[in-house]
């Protein structure tokens, strides 16, 4: 998994509550077990009309968006069904880091395995990042996880809280294999002691 350190990137701006998994990945694109591929796909039936042209109007459709890495969203973002797919698609389209005043718990916790940072913020914090937002390409925030800081493209830092663990994980870029590998050694140590004692297993 690919390290996160420090994110600058053009943020786009999605005020919108309640945003499912469904509405972030149609459940016809779930087929797949593959984590590449679904960015085209990614907020589909908002972004494409019914002959699969781009709607204009659709934030991730607009010129000074298409390279967002950072979305500023509302409340409550990736409820509905637990689709793993859901931050497939999200860092496959190249965004890194989800800023909203809350989260879906099991979506929040799939961003994490998949090298994204979610940030949940107060609403008051949020409105202010969202303002920078809408400026469109030219302002840049940087996100620092190191020292736990988002900055605006004005220079105003809001900090934000993170689980310590998944901090360690992104900041390695350890997913649960990752993890695993980590104890490589003391495994092979068990299994070769398991190995010698009860023979018979």
């Amino acid at each position: 998994m690919e390290k996160f350190k420090t994110l600058t990137g053009v943020a786009a701006p999605m005020p919108l509550i309640n945003v499912d998994t469904d509405m972030i990945i149609p459940k016809q694109f779930l087929k797949t077990i593959k984590r590449s591929g679904l960015g085209k796909n990614l907020f589909d039936e908002m972004r494409y009309d019914d002959d699969g042209n781009e709607r204009p109007d659709f934030v991730l459709n607009k010129p000074q968006y298409r390279d967002a890495e950072i979305l500023v969203a509302g409340e409550n973002f990736g409820c509905g069904s637990s689709r793993e797919h859901a931050p497939w698609a999200i860092k496959d389209f190249g965004i890194r880091c989800v800023i909203a005043p809350s989260f879906a718990d099991i979506f929040f916790n799939n961003c994490f395995k998949n090298g994204i940072l979610p940030i949940a913020l107060p609403q008051d914090k949020v409105d202010i990042l969202m303002k920078d937002a809408e400026k469109g390409s030219n302002a840049r925030m940087v996100v620092d996880l190191e020292n736990q800081t988002v900055t605006t493209s004005d220079g105003e830092t809001i900090a934000f809280e993170v689980d310590q663990f998944k901090k360690h994980c992104l900041l390695e870029g350890l997913d649960d294999i990752g993890l695993t590998l980590e104890k490589a050694s003391a495994i092979d140590t068990f299994e070769a002691s398991a190995a010698t004692s009860r023979p018979w297993v």
